[in-house]
């Protein structure tokens, strides 16, 4: 029985899996995907992903316990330098399975192991993912209408702004021509008068 045996040893002796996980960790930080079965996957990702960790701290140390793991210079400094940055911000689950069936020879189940944040496809597929409001009976349905009829009011305000501009400037127009008409009737009314009086003046 295999009771709290939590390491798959791969059927080969300890030096040739650590050679193994070694040499498919160097290629999955160089290629950044590789191809492989499940089961070797798996290991792989318990393998490489403190190594990643383990290269946010960019000191000497990092790097020679890193490099006590890889065995690979180049594979070193492509992780401190180009790796790093990128999932500075992650905090773990740095690589993703994705299975991609059966090997016809010995039907062993293989997949796909890339690093997360160099697949670019899906980092865009979920940033332009829209969000979707649930509308149901039990209490979603309420918060769907509601955020329709706020959308609904913006758009019966957007198309009512214009309109009530045009108003207003009507407004204002019309309040201009009554003042001109006012003052047109007092400057009547002035003239009116001057002209009383010169008669008047004329009479005595």
């Amino acid at each position: 029985m295999r009771h709290a045996r939590k390491i798959n040893h791969l059927g080969r002796t300890s030096p040739h899996r650590k050679a193994m996980l070694s040499n498919m960790a160097s290629s999955l930080i160089l290629h950044k995907r590789i191809t492989t079965t499940v089961a070797k996957a798996k290991a792989l990702r318990t393998y490489v992903e403190p190594l990643i960790t383990r290269s946010k701290e960019d000191t000497t140390h990092s790097r020679r316990m890193v490099f006590s793991y890889l065995q690979d210079k180049n594979a070193v400094s492509i992780l401190f330098r180009d790796v790093s940055p990128k999932i500075m911000e992650r905090p773990g689950g740095y690589t993703r399975i994705l299975r991609t069936g059966f090997r016809k020879g010995d039907a062993a189940e293989m997949c796909i192991i890339e690093l997360v944040d160099y697949n670019e496809n899906m980092l865009t597929t979920k940033e332009t993912k829209k969000t979707t409001t649930r509308r149901g009976r039990r209490g979603g349905g309420k918060k769907g209408a509601i955020s329709s009829a706020t959308t609904k009011a913006s758009e019966i305000a957007t198309k009512a702004a214009p309109v009530a501009q045009t108003v207003i400037e009507d407004a204002t127009i019309v309040e201009d021509t009554n003042v001109a008409d006012d003052t047109n009737v007092v400057e009547d009314v002035a003239v009116v008068e001057e002209t009383n009086e010169a008669e008047e003046q004329k009479e005595e």
